[in-house]
């Protein structure tokens, strides 16, 4: 959809979106930084719409400085870094995109995992460095026969499971939502740790599973157990994860997501049996694309006095 660019409404962005998308956002809104929007009352007055991506954080003192707000729309699944209870106060719409980028994701717990457990970074490096020709790379760890421990089977819990299945594994899953699946649950994240020797992070964020994964899970999943997270990274406790990778309580994880984005000064960037990637889950451009039409017509939606397509629960 292409927009007179004379009637663009004002949108505040927070965030940096890569320059193909943020050419489509360019076409129908008019983005403004924060500094911008806020600097001045009048043009503060007038903005009704935020975009932003779920990785960043939208300062609550951010929204009281907008009045006439409407919406706030965050191109991805998460909502932890938007004030979601002052936007409910005050009857400020908060969206997501659920769904459209569920297919991304899994793929890429798939990938990581594989990539962890065959060391394909090492193994790369070791044909690039010439070092097959004086030594055999080092044995990697087989998937199948393994037992491979789901926390939160939602939509994208379900859907890492689905593409488990065909690697002939054992699946079980921790969670409040018991859904009609053929997999073992377990009572709690520490005995779902216990009995598996993978366990996939796929839950949501927020204070319910702040370090939801912890020092005692850790101990749990134990020295020849692996750890993949593509959820949130305040799911994880990174300190007690990085001292247990340290001390050999824990043998590999693979991680797309962090406590702190970017990822600096970290003790988990130096270890050998770490696989990081800079929170690509959903990052491919067909997914993209499609989360940020949906972000854009949840924009549109509101403005023009429409419900929200995809509310956040409130």
């Amino acid at each position: 959809m292409t927009m007179n660019l004379a009637k663009r409404p004002p949108i505040v962005k927070v965030g940096v979106f890569p320059a193909p998308l943020q050419a489509v956002i360019d076409e129908e809104f008019e983005c403004l930084s924060p500094d911008e929007a806020t600097g001045d009352p009048t043009v503060a007055a007038g903005v009704r719409a935020l975009i932003t991506r779920s990785n960043h954080v939208v300062p609550q003192s951010l929204l009281e400085q907008l009045p006439a707000l409407a919406v706030v729309a965050t191109s991805g699944v998460g909502f932890d870094g938007i004030p979601v209870r002052y936007a409910q106060q005050r009857g400020i719409a908060v969206t997501n995109t659920p769904g459209v980028l569920d297919a991304a994701v899994c793929e890429l717990a798939i990938g990581l995992l594989l990539a962890l457990l065959r060391q394909l970074p090492e193994a790369d490096r070791f044909v690039r460095s010439g070092r097959w020709e004086q030594d055999a790379f080092q044995l990697g760890t087989g998937l199948a026969g393994k037992r491979v421990g789901i926390v939160g089977l939602g939509r994208l819990g379900r859907g890492i499971a689905a593409r488990l299945q065909p690697f002939d594994v054992d699946i079980r899953y921790s969670g409040r939502a018991k859904p009609d699946v053929p997999y073992r649950h377990a009572g709690s994240v520490v005995q779902l740790a216990d009995e598996v020797d993978i366990l996939i992070v796929s839950c949501s964020g927020g204070p319910a599973t702040h370090h939801l994964i912890d020092a005692e899970v850790l101990r749990a999943l134990g020295p020849r157990g692996f750890l993949v997270n593509v959820s949130r990274g305040t799911v994880v406790d990174e300190a007690a994860l990085a001292e247990a990778l340290a001390a050999g309580r824990l043998r590999g994880a693979a991680l797309d997501v962090f406590e702190h984005e970017p990822l600096v000064d970290s003790r988990l960037a130096a270890m050998g049996n770490v696989l990081l990637t800079p929170h690509i889950g959903s990052a491919t451009a067909e997914t993209r694309t499609a989360m940020l039409r949906l972000t854009l017509d949840n924009l549109h939606a509101v403005l023009r006095g429409e419900p929200a397509l995809t509310p956040v629960p409130y």
